[in-house]
């Protein structure tokens, strides 16, 4: 199983940044929380690396049915969209979310099913919406 859902964009990375923001919205993913990495690893370890930021994206619908079902569950949420600028080629802009599918896996409980099938759905939706739009 894959540990990600994911798709490259050829764009400016403040432009992905604000298209995946838009994406996820219209998928129903509030943003709760943007991570600079790469700010804050040269902030305080002096570390220099590409673009990478971390968006804590929440549909709070599919959230509150996923706790309901187990209150453990927000462990493995898959909240986190990563928007990274590739190593290897620094003008690809890797968008990726956590595969909803490990929530599943991992916990072996098949309730989760139509949770992470709706997650998916909506997550998939969202970084097709970033194909089709781009720059």
């Amino acid at each position: 199983m894959d540990l990600a859902v994911s798709t490259t964009l050829h764009t400016t990375f403040d432009d992905a940044i604000e298209r995946t923001r838009t994406a996820l919205a219209d998928q129903g993913f509030g943003i709760l929380t943007d991570i600079d990495l790469r700010a804050t690893l040269q902030a305080k370890l002096g570390h220099e690396m590409e673009d990478y930021r971390i968006l804590g994206a929440c549909n709070p619908f599919l959230a509150h049915r996923a706790v309901d079902l187990d209150r453990q569950i927000g462990l493995l949420l898959p909240c986190n969209v990563v928007v990274r600028r590739d190593p290897a080629d620094p003008e690809t802009i890797v968008v990726e979310a956590m595969n909803p599918q490990l929530m599943v896996e991992v916990t072996g409980q098949p309730a989760f099913d139509s949770v992470a099938d709706d997650a998916t759905a909506r997550l998939r939706a969202a970084l097709a919406n970033l194909e089709s739009t781009r720059a």
